[in-house]
């Protein structure tokens, strides 16, 4: 068992709310709803036509995406730094 408390944040994503359960901060839980909110919005104003569900996916997959680029351009400088430091 575990002994790290977990806090329940309720946030709003897209018009419905969540409860999240997690040991995060509830203001960081927030921030990140408010963002996914945000790309929800963004890309459902580009397509209207869209349901919720392929908004979702389109969202998760640019978040990814995100992720990714970023995740890369992390391992490339640390490589830069490393190779600076030899």
């Amino acid at each position: 068992m575990s002994n790290i408390e977990k806090t329940r944040t309720t946030v709003d994503i897209y018009g419905q709310q969540y409860i999240i359960l997690g040991t995060e901060a509830q203001n960081h839980v927030q921030h990140v709803a408010s963002l996914v909110d945000k790309k929800m919005r963004e890309i459902g104003s580009r397509n209207p036509l869209l349901d919720v569900n392929k908004l979702a996916v389109l969202t998760a997959v640019n978040a990814v995406n995100d992720y990714i680029k970023m995740k890369d351009q992390l391992e490339r400088m640390q490589a830069e730094l490393k190779k600076e430091k030899d």
